[in-house]
């Protein structure tokens, strides 16, 4: 009797921690996290390889949208598998700020996620988004 107590105890202690463990961050859960947020985030898409243009395409990229900036632009939400990658790319878009005030942009990472922004972002609606970054 006191055997088949601890097997079920055992038994509901496995299924209760079944699947509880976080879940991977996706570029659909980092957009649902702006929105949730009160962020602007449209016309979400995959990235393309020309949405990628000169950057590695190291990452998977997600593009999104802020309509308050005006037509065509936004910004990207990479989900990279290792840091080596995460860097190359942070270090890409922090890089193209040396080459003149039109290419400035806001780059924010969290672990694997790494978000890039078109620079004209007031910057505290740029700390929003960094902030929401799950």
């Amino acid at each position: 009797m006191k055997a088949s107590i601890y097997f079920t105890l055992a038994c509901l202690l496995v299924l209760s921690t079944f699947g509880c463990g976080p879940k991977p961050v996706t570029g659909q859960t980092v957009i649902a996290a702006f929105k949730q947020a009160g962020l602007e985030a449209e016309n979400v898409r995959p990235m393309t390889k020309q949405d990628y243009g000169t950057a590695p395409q190291v990452c998977t990229g997600t593009r999104f949208f802020i309509p308050s900036l005006g037509p065509d632009n936004g910004g990207r939400v990479f989900i990279c598998s290792n840091t080596k990658d995460r860097d190359a790319l942070t270090g890409y878009y922090n890089g193209l700020a040396a080459m003149g005030s039109i290419y400035v942009s806001w780059v924010f990472f969290k672990g694997n996620v790494v978000v890039q922004i078109n620079g004209l972002l007031p910057d505290e609606t740029a700390r929003k988004y960094e902030a929401a970054i799950p």
